[in-house]
């Protein structure tokens, strides 16, 4: 079973670290997830149990997911009885949706890199789907956010750039409960979600500078 605690390290072929996907993202504010922080503590909730609680449901649902089409057997002797349980509803949601599909994985959470942009990332899914080359990712939230089509903009970059070409993109939303519903979102055209994510990547570099500047001048 991964290790959801490490980081994936990515480095180009000359042994240059690059940022992920996410760090790069992670310039941007959320301010959907302020306010869930607040509708938890109104109903008196500590945001962070809730928040670590789902973390380790998403994170359970992909693992399961990437078994299923690995066709492996999933280790879940390190998920608490009620975490294997909170993956009854989106893998039920997972499992309806693949019964109507042909799935031909090429690519299950591999990490690949950009050397023309330096970032990488592991995309959780590339292959066939119903005959069409086809990048895939798996959330497990409430709604399908906008800054999520910067991080498929950068995935589709990553599979293109690797010599995996890509007819669509595509998130499926797999909520954790049956009111939580479901989604099976086409991407359509990508630009402008790409031109975001190398804004976000040139913020990040530009921050990383300025902290080494400061650095150098203490």
């Amino acid at each position: 079973m991964p290790d959801t605690n490490v980081h994936t390290i990515y480095k180009k072929k000359d042994g240059t670290r690059v940022p992920s996907v996410t760090t790069c993202l992670s310039v941007l504010g959320k301010p959907a997830i302020i306010h869930w922080a607040w509708e938890c503590g109104v109903a008196g909730l500590d945001y962070r149990k809730v928040r670590d609680a789902a973390g380790d449901t998403g994170s359970l649902v992909h693992y399961l997911i990437l078994c299923q089409l690995k066709r492996e057997e999933p280790n879940l002797s390190t998920y608490s009885p009620q975490v294997v349980a909170s993956t009854a509803s989106p893998m039920n949601k997972f499992n309806r949706w693949l019964a109507e599909h042909k799935l031909e994985p090429i690519l299950l959470e591999t990490p690949l890199v950009s050397e023309i942009y330096s970032f990488g990332g592991t995309p959780d899914f590339y292959g066939r789907i119903d005959g069409q080359l086809t990048g895939v990712d798996f959330k497990t939230g409430k709604e399908v956010y906008q800054e999520q089509f910067y991080q498929l903009a950068a995935s589709e970059m990553l599979f293109i750039e690797n010599g995996y070409p890509v007819d669509v993109s595509r998130i499926l939303r797999l909520g954790k409960s049956e009111d939580e519903g479901f989604e099976d979102r086409m991407a359509g055209n990508l630009v402008n979600h790409w031109g975001i994510f190398l804004a976000c990547r040139d913020i990040y570099e530009l921050r990383k500078k300025i902290r080494r500047t400061k650095k150098e001048e203490n």
